[in-house]
């Protein structure tokens, strides 16, 4: 017994810290995504207060993360990546509550990450943590930029930017090769931001009574930045909310609710939606094509198809069938759809603010590595969407490898298929847009969909709307 480690107190550790610190020590030794592990671990026990804290401090680490690491590394004799994961994860949940959460005392911040290393049984290492967060805490008030700026005199400026953001180099070059700096700084502040909660209601016609329920309830609602019927809400958990329990609205990305609008889905119609999960999309579907219609939800995985059922049993969407498809087979039905969604699997860069974890495991060499699957998704809807039929292709990239070169790929392989010009194409989306924006804003010359983190408070999408030529 003389070798056995201290006891150690959990209470010394409070509830919101220890959530954040296991789950950033799944997401890095299992590469398991933040939002997930957050969702199953929120349940009805935490209190509102503790699962706000623990969010906050789990996706500002992880979207932080590099210039956290920057500036902990000046205070310590190794790089923080060579340290202990524990003690890794626990520096740097300090430094973020104290260089980014005004509310929370700097004395707490240390405090609590020597108790988070004793907890994980790295009591050695609590001497460390605590020097280490206390000179961070002396210079706290001096801009990031102000103390890295003789580190920084001979890097370039995609360095400067990426340290600086916490973005890796790399995608930093990329972007600002494509975008310039003025837009590529906007949209790496837009990563680094909380997103917006944007909602919307399953039946429009109820939309002012949710609204009016949510506001009753303590909550605080906002109109859409691009779309009229939506809105966003803050100040609490939407998804502990009767309104969302009982089906009444859905949480969903802007961009992402006007991905299904552009299919122009009609009442009575048969419906693929190929890449289905986690369902948001299928529901909006299934509303549009009535019940009179059809819609298909498929996906290759099992467990995803688990999340799509659920969402369309808490929206009570009646006229899907929810299938395992793999579409490199034939489908096991001969008729063809009338309209196809293809919601690509992707490598996620528009959605680096909610899933900040994808940045710092997307190498280059990745980029490429969805392009097998994604045009082999095209082909299957192609080959399965009738004449006159439409085809929407999108996908929550900024990438061109993965947007712009499959439409290219998939007009060069199938000659029946074509571009809807610009003005049909956007089309389903005139009616809907929120008032000040024109439809030249989100449509380019070839009638693709895009929208970047930043300018609109959306993630970054692409959609290309095709059809098969009579």
């Amino acid at each position: 017994m003389a070798n056995a480690s201290p006891p150690v107190n959990p209470l010394a550790v409070s509830a919101a810290r220890k959530i954040a610190f296991e789950v950033l020590s799944r997401v890095a030794a299992e590469d398991a995504y933040a939002s997930d592990l957050l969702h199953a671990r929120l349940d009805a026990s935490v209190k509102p207060e503790d699962a706000a804290l623990a969010t906050e401090i789990t996706l500002g680490v992880l979207r932080w993360q590099r210039l956290l690491d920057t500036l902990l590394a000046r205070h310590t004799k190794k790089t923080i990546q060579r340290l202990d994961l524990p003690v890794a994860i626990a520096l740097r949940i300090g430094l973020y509550q104290i260089r980014f959460l005004e509310r929370v005392p700097a004395r707490a911040a240390v405090s609590e990450s020597v108790e988070l290393v004793k907890f994980a049984r790295k009591t050695s290492a609590a001497t460390l943590v605590n020097a280490v967060l206390r000179r961070s805490a002396d210079e706290s008030k001096i801009p990031a930029e102000t103390l890295l700026a003789a580190a920084q005199r001979e890097a370039t400026r995609a360095t400067c930017l990426a340290v600086l953001h916490s973005h890796p180099t790399w995608l930093v070059d990329r972007w600002l090769a494509q975008h310039g700096e003025l837009k590529t700084v906007s949209i790496l502040e837009a990563n680094n931001r909380a997103p917006r909660v944007s909602c919307h209601t399953t039946n429009e016609s109820q939309r002012d009574a949710v609204i009016t329920a949510l506001q009753n309830s303590g909550l605080r609602v906002e109109p859409g930045t691009l779309l009229r019927d939506a809105f966003s809400v803050s100040g609490g958990s939407v998804s502990r909310n009767e309104a969302f329990r009982s089906g009444a609205l859905s949480i969903q990305d802007e961009a992402s609710q006007a991905v299904p609008l552009l299919l122009a889905v009609e009442r009575g119609q048969r419906v693929l939606d190929l890449c289905c999960a986690p369902g948001g999309k299928t529901a909006f579907l299934a509303h549009a094509a009535g019940d009179k219609g059809l819609v298909i939800a498929s996906d290759l995985h099992s467990h995803r198809l688990r999340a799509t059922r659920e969402q369309l049993a808490r929206v009570g969407a009646k006229n899907v069938r929810v299938l395992q498809l793999d579409a490199s087979k034939p489908l096991p039905f001969a008729n063809q759809f009338d309209r196809i969604l293809v919601d690509a699997p992707c490598s996620g860069t528009g959605t680096l603010a909610r899933h900040p974890e994808i940045r710092w495991r997307l190498t280059p060499e990745q980029l490429g590595g969805f392009k097998s699957i994604q045009s082999s998704l095209v082909s299957f809807a192609a080959e399965n969407l009738r004449v006159g039929g439409r085809l929407v292709y999108s996908t929550c990239s900024i990438e061109r490898e993965e947007n712009e070169a499959i439409i290219s790929d998939a007009l060069a392989a199938h000659p029946k298929l074509r571009r809807v010009a610009p003005a049909e194409a956007s089309a389903p989306l005139a009616d809907k847009l929120a008032s000040g924006f024109g439809l030249t804003q989100l449509f380019d010359s070839d009638g693709h969909f895009h929208t970047l983190p930043g300018p609109y408070g959306t993630d970054g999408f692409f959609a290309a709307v095709l059809e098969r030529a009579r």
